[in-house]
């Protein structure tokens, strides 16, 4: 075998665009089309809004806009203005910005000089424009190569940044920016920023009581079980609570106003404190899991320098808070152990319900204990035949590898559904469980269900969810059952289950429902899938002929070759989302409780009679 050369011309050097370009996700991490909150063109958007936050921070600047039509982004804030003479560089030239001088900014986290950078090269179209001193200075770039340049000597705006984009549809494919999920980026800019406001679209977001807004803005009130206990410190701040509906524990972590959706040592460090100032409390050495059961919680902390485990920041690594402070756990430690300890002692009602609390998770724990080791031998057993769960090799804790943002599991009914995702799917990143029949309506019942029944005991194992949302195998969970009455009917009993024990897995958006097409219009030389009657209607129109059309009654009917479509690159899904206006007790009392009047005449308001046109065609 001849020895391949390997000579000089074999060494490549990418420039900083085309090395962002070529390697997306070790800047944003996946790519995505706007469905799932981690997608890249929200990462766009908070790198671009990072450097707004940062001038806030430093005094300049109350108000940051924001306006998102259709794929255009534009970002103003009335900070101090990029130095007029560094404006191409900025957002062109790999380190560089002002955050190197820490003086400037001590607790900033944007301290890599890639984000702007990184928006301006995946972006087809990047404008920047910068006004200070009178003067204005303004550039234009498509795909990170500079087009236009131009300064103003003399204007009448205001000072401040104004940033425009349109992310790249080679790179980013059929993309829709999802008004909620910006929404709650933006909601937690201005719980870490109290004062701060940010107009969306024309709408004001704007805190007074910072990471108490946080959960009482997420969240039905009528589920706490005590008020917002809400402690502050010069660089922390912390918002606590329990929850009379949710089993697991709930944190909210912020380092330098960075949203740590993976934790990291400051949340390890909170969990620990606040087991220790409760037992220290009550002089009481009770278990880990039962005082935190059911924890509703948010904590922010700000660091000098600060080291993450990942470009996209979501996990925090350092262990010194900077300076001459002490370590991360200490400082957290002293913190909740003084302010917190204080609180309950002035506050005894909260006291008294947190303690019936604890002693309930205990006695329920130990109820549980007997039954949860007879279901995990027969889920090791399960395991061992389990023909329910077809794995993928990717999964959401493998932090190390680029594609665990896309980790999915797919739940179906029947073997025909399954069989075609089986055959179609990705097996690194989409993993498959099959339901047999319709779960159990689990509204009303206790956590022992989800042991005593299999098929509930099995999910949960396959999630690796029993001990806490951390272990969470998969990114996206996707309901996947036809689009008739039985599917909607295993579709809701789905969302009970979740709801009823795992709420959290929708309150941090990883449940979906897939959308699969209801038609194919096709004619000899084209194909179109149609998830609507409109869009079947346009299909008709755009085809020339007499089209062929099919109407899928069941997933099982589309072939694993057409299926592929559906759950690759073109994949729609539906977000499940919660509506705090009602408490998650009223909502499951009202749609899975006893079948009242209520629940008859709403579902007689809202009954829609839909024909079914193809016979006509």
């Amino acid at each position: 075998m001849a020895e391949s050369q390997y000579t000089e011309d074999n060494i490549r050097s990418l420039d900083w665009k085309e090395h962002i370009r070529l390697r997306p996700g070790m800047y944003i991490g996946k790519l995505g089309d706007g469905s799932s909150a981690d997608d890249g063109i929200y990462i766009l958007l908070k790198e671009t809004i990072d450097n707004c936050i940062d001038e806030f921070v430093m005094g300049a600047g109350k108000t940051i806009e924001i306006s998102i039509q259709g794929e255009r982004v534009i970002v103003r804030d009335y900070g101090r203005g990029i130095p007029l003479g560094k404006v191409v560089d900025v957002v062109s030239k790999m380190n560089t910005g002002g955050k190197y001088d820490s003086r400037a900014f001590k607790k900033s986290v944007g301290l890599n000089g890639v984000g702007t950078k990184a928006v301006n090269a995946l972006s087809s179209y990047f404008r920047v424009e910068s006004t200070r001193d009178g003067k204005s200075k303004s550039a234009e770039f498509e795909i990170g190569e500079l087009k236009d340049e131009e300064l103003l000597e003399e204007t009448t705006r205001r000072r401040g940044t104004k940033v425009t984009f349109i992310p790249d549809e080679t790179i980013f494919k059929k993309y829709k920016y999802r008004n909620e999920y910006v929404e709650r980026m933006l909601k937690n800019y201005v719980y870490l920023n109290p004062g701060l406001s940010i107009l969306f679209n024309g709408e004001k977001f704007h805190s007074e009581n910072g990471l108490k807004d946080l959960l009482e803005d997420n969240n039905n009130m009528d589920d706490f079980l005590y008020p917002v206990i809400h402690l502050k410190g010069e660089d922390i701040e912390v918002a606590i609570t329990h929850s009379k509906t949710q089993y697991s524990e709930e944190y909210h972590s912020f380092v330098n106003g960075q949203h740590t959706t993976h934790g990291g040592t400051h949340q390890a460090a909170f969990r620990e404190a606040l087991v220790k100032t409760v037992r220290d409390f009550y002089g009481k050495n009770y278990e880990a899991s039962d005082i935190r059961k059911s924890v509703i919680s948010a904590i922010s902390i700000k660091v000098m320098e600060p080291v993450f485990e990942s470009q996209t920041k979501t996990k925090l690594g350092s262990t010194d808070m900077g300076g001459n402070f002490p370590t991360v756990r200490t400082y957290i430690n002293d913190f909740v152990g003084k302010y917190l300890d204080n609180y309950l002692h002035k506050n005894t009602e909260t006291a008294d319900r947190l303690q019936r609390k604890i002693m309930m998770a205990e006695k329920e724990r130990k109820e549980l204990s007997g039954i949860r080791k007879l279901a995990r031998d027969r889920a090791k057993k399960a395991n061992l035949h389990n023909k329910k769960l077809r794995d993928c090799r990717v999964h959401l804790g493998d932090m190390k590898h680029d594609r665990r943002l896309d980790s999915t599991l797919f739940i179906t009914e029947g073997d025909s559904a399954s069989g075609s995702i089986t055959k179609s799917r990705d097996v690194n990143t989409q993993a498959v469980f099959s339901l047999r029949g319709k779960p159990l309506n689990s509204y009303g019942m206790s956590k022992k269900i989800v042991y005593e029944n299999e098929e509930f005991n099995l999910l949960q194992a396959a999630l690796n969810i029993e001990e806490s949302m951390e272990d969470l195998r998969y990114n996206n969970i996707v309901i996947a059952t036809d689009a008739d009455v039985d599917g909607m009917h295993i579709r809701l009993l789905l969302i009970t289950f979740f709801l009823q024990f795992f709420p959290e897995l929708i309150k941090e958006n990883h449940l979906y429902i897939l959308q699969t097409p209801l038609f194919r219009v096709r004619n000899k030389k084209e194909t179109i899938y149609c998830y609507s009657e409109e869009e079947r209607r346009n299909a008709i129109g755009k085809l020339s002929g007499k089209p062929e059309i099919t109407r899928f009654k069941g997933l099982g009917e589309i072939s694993p070759d057409e299926f592929k479509h559906f759950i690759g690159g073109d994949i729609r899904l539906e977000p499940v989302m919660l509506d705090k206006a009602m408490s998650i007790e009223e909502l499951l009392n009202f749609y899975m409780g006893k079948n009242t009047p209520d629940r008859q005449e709403f579902i007689i308001n809202n009954l829609k009679v839909e024909i079914d046109l193809i016979e006509n065609n």
